[in-house]
Formats: C-alpha cells, sequence, structure tokens
C-alpha cells in the first residue's frame, strides 16, 4: 500500500479512536453527574426527616415544660394554699398511710414543694410567653426540683435558659435547619445518648473535577459515603423520635394525674369549708380526703422530678421505671 494510504488510514483511525474516547467521557461524565444528584438526593432527604423529627421532639419538650409549669402554678399552689389552713396534722392515723411513707411527706419535702412554686410564680410573672422556648424545653427535659435547686429566686428562667445553651442534646434538637447548617452548638459533639452529630452533619461538597474516568470513581465514592451519612443521620432520627415519644408519654400521665389531683384539691377545700381547719376533729372520710390529697402530691411531685434525659441525652431509667410503676 502507498505511504499517503497508510498515513491516511492511520489519521482515520485515530479520529476514530477520538471520538470513540470522547464518547466514553461523555458518558463518564453524565454518569457521574447522575450519581452525584443521587448521592445528594440521598443526603438531602434523610436531613429532612432528622428536621422534622427534631422539631417535633422540641416541641413536645416545650409541651412538657409548660404542662408542668401549669401544674405548678394552679394545681400545687391550690393544695399548698389549703393544706397551709390545716391545723394539728397527723397523717400516721389515716387510711392508706402505709402507701404514703413509700414517699415523704414532711416539713423539708412541704418547703421544698412551695419552693418550688414560687419560682414558678417568679418565672411567669411577665406571663408564659416571657418563659423562652429553650428554658420550656429545658423544664421539659430535666427535673423540676433539681433545676430550681440550681437557682436562686428569680432567676430560674435565667437558669434553664442556660441548661438549654449549654446542654448539646437540647441545642441538637432545638437548632436551626440542618439544610442551613443549622443544630446549635453541638456539631462535633455527643448527642442522644453518645452519638456523635458532628460528622455525620458535616455534610460533603462533592468533588466533580478531574478527568472523566476519575470523575465517575469519585461519584462512586461519593454515593457510598452519602449512603454512610444518611444511615448516621437516619439512626439520629429515631433516637429523636424516641425522645418525642417518652415526653409525650410524660405529658398524657402528667395531665392525667394532675385531673384527678385537682378533682382531689376541690374534695379538699369542700372539707375545709364544712368541717373547718382543725385536722383533729375531722371525721374519717374527711382524713381519707386529706390522705388522698398527700399520696397525689407525692405522685404528682415525683413525675415532675423524674428528667426525660440523662445528661448525655440518654433516655433516663428514672423516667422508664416511673412509666412502668404509674398504673392509674
Amino acid at each position: 500500500m502507498p505511504i499517503p494510504f497508510i498515513l491516511g488510514a492511520i489519521a482515520i483511525g485515530s479520529a476514530a479512536a477520538g471520538v470513540g474516547a470522547g464518547v466514553k467521557g461523555l458518558m463518564n461524565n453524565s454518569e457521574a453527574n447522575d450519581i452525584n444528584s443521587l448521592a445528594n438526593s440521598t443526603i438531602d432527604t434523610a436531613k429532612d426527616n432528622l428536621d422534622k423529627a427534631r422539631q417535633a421532639t422540641y416541641y413536645s419538650l416545650e409541651a412538657l415544660g409548660r404542662e408542668k409549669i401549669y401544674v405548678f402554678d394552679v394545681s400545687i399552689k391550690r393544695f399548698i394554699e389549703a393544706f397551709e389552713k390545716l391545723k394539728n396534722v397527723d397523717i400516721s392515723d389515716s387510711v392508706g398511710i402505709n402507701e404514703i411513707n413509700k414517699l415523704k411527706f414532711d416539713k423539708a419535702y412541704f418547703e421544698e414543694l412551695k419552693e418550688c412554686s414560687l419560682q414558678v410564680t417568679s418565672m411567669l410573672a411577665g406571663g408564659i410567653g416571657g418563659v423562652g422556648a429553650g428554658a420550656l424545653a429545658a423544664f421539659g427535659a430535666y427535673s423540676a426540683t433539681m433545676t430550681f435547686a440550681a437557682a436562686s429566686t428569680g432567676t430560674a428562667i435565667a437558669s434553664l435558659s442556660g441548661v438549654a445553651a449549654t446542654n448539646a442534646t437540647l441545642a441538637f434538637l432545638g437548632g436551626g435547619s440542618l439544610a442551613a447548617g443549622g443544630f446549635g452548638m453541638a456539631g462535633g459533639m455527643a448527642v442522644l445518648g453518645g452519638l456523635v452529630a458532628g460528622p455525620a452533619l458535616a455534610i460533603m461538597g462533592f468533588v466533580t473535577l478531574g478527568a472523566s474516568s476519575k470523575k465517575l470513581d469519585d461519584a462512586y465514592s461519593n454515593l457510598a459515603e452519602a449512603n454512610k451519612i444518611s444511615e448516621e443521620l437516619e439512626t439520629l432520627r429515631v433516637s429523636t423520635n424516641f425522645i418525642r415519644r417518652r415526653t409525650q408519654m410524660f405529658e398524657r400521665l402528667l395531665i392525667r394525674v394532675d385531673s384527678l389531683y385537682s378533682e382531689a384539691i376541690d374534695n379538699l377545700e369542700e372539707v375545709i369549708n364544712q368541717q373547718g381547719t382543725n385536722y383533729s376533729s375531722y371525721s374519717e372520710e374527711a382524713k381519707k380526703v386529706v390522705a388522698s390529697n398527700i399520696k397525689l402530691t407525692q405522685t404528682i411531685k415525683a413525675i415532675l422530678d423524674t428528667p426525660i434525659l440523662t445528661d448525655n441525652g440518654s433516655i433516663s431509667e428514672e423516667s422508664t421505671k416511673l412509666l412502668e410503676n404509674c398504673k392509674l
């Protein structure tokens, strides 16, 4: 074959190979883009699902905190005002005293109850609107008595707000949208019982530079990483929903017990109106009313003082035991 024809054939072959490589490169680029889009979509969906769970859980903690405040400000305050009127109280001869003695009810207990009620009154000086969402959530999540013990009179809101701002779990639950880079101060910190939010929430920006073959390899790596991150976010979501369900169970329990408590206080006030304030002269039925009020006060305070969460964000054993024991 003449040399010019050989050179021409080589040129044509090279061109064809170049076109083939170009087509393959375009296909690689297209596939890489599709895979990267899937990776981003996978993470976005997981983030959105976690956002919804976080917000719902935080609202539940706020609702429980609001209910706790109501019980202190209304029911417990009514009981204190009625019980303080009584004279010569000796519950040792009351029916049901064995049940009452399972939980103490002495002067120190009563004064602690009264102090908590005063703290709530102080908190509400500016109305419920003056109690920030963070303070409400903290009050819902943790023990009422322990919270107030750390605060002097008039500083309860500041104390609760401080808990909300510095507690990793509450900061995580009450943070902004993950899509906007939110989650408060929890980045890189252990939340929800030791799960580390930081790595999962430091959402990567996918690399799409380089040769088409490398871009495709990178895309598959991105997808694998996206699936891993998505699984971590799903674990956080499940744990978050568990907290929400436990919080809602406590709120329902508190509402039910408070309904019984309110009726018992009505009965106590009626006894005082009809038989006066000298307990020693009360009929047996009237003494039963006093005993019933004490028992329900102990029960409702136990609910108020039981934390939903531990310091590291796990569901507390105390809350599990209380729910098992409180069968109305």
